[in-house]
């Protein structure tokens, strides 16, 4: 009699956190994600923008940032095709995430922990995070400070008309809703892709 035995079950990839955080901003603007280490950097772009708060509006891309691993090469690579463990493999790794190359918006992705699947989610999360980003088109770093002392400590010497008339009260830099992040973010459900998938 022949001794029949189960495939296993494939084992269920880690998930990765990641501290994302906006460069160049003080007090920081950052996020804290959980996503499986197979997701597809065109994914975890998806995950970033929703995350973050841009409205994917710009193009954007991934660069070595000098503390990634060297393979692949971030600037020869097709991200619908490169997961994020292929690029990050060991805690404090990090990449850069340029998005909307007018105002050049640099965000440091950090591989902080691997965590087993059993431990949390395989779906990604936003499990952190503080402050609002950025409104889109502000002009950058420089035009974001410019904003900030607009709504903050205004100079009667300059004009903020183009600011207030473009943000209105609708702009308070210290909100941050993770539930509406989380929400936004499970809603994405089936577009979410991962390496397996790849043919």
């Amino acid at each position: 009699m022949h001794n029949l035995s189960m495939p296993s079950p494939k084992t269920p990839p880690p998930i990765y956190q990641l501290k994302v955080t906006l460069i160049g901003i003080e007090p920081p603007i950052w996020r804290r994600i959980q996503v499986p280490s197979t997701i597809l950097l065109r994914s975890l772009h998806d995950v970033i923008q929703i995350a973050v708060g841009w409205t994917d509006s710009h193009s954007h891309e991934f660069e070595d940032d000098g503390k990634s691993q060297d393979d692949p090469k971030l600037d020869n690579f097709d991200e619908t095709k490169v997961s994020v463990g292929a690029v990050l493999k060991t805690v404090g790794d990090s990449v850069i995430y340029l998005y909307d190359f007018g105002d050049n918006w640099r965000h440091r992705v950090m591989l902080s922990k691997i965590l087993l699947t059993d431990e949390t989610s395989a779906m990604p999360t936003c499990i952190g995070g503080e402050r609002r980003c950025p409104p889109e088109d502000v002009g950058g770093v420089n035009g974001y400070d410019e904003l900030m002392e607009a709504i903050f400590d205004p100079d009667p010497r300059k004009s903020y008309e183009e600011f207030r008339s473009w943000t209105g009260d609708r702009y308070h830099p210290d909100e941050f809703d993770l539930k509406i992040v989380n929400d936004q973010i499970s809603r994405m459900g089936r577009q979410i892709r991962h390496s397996d998938e790849v043919a």
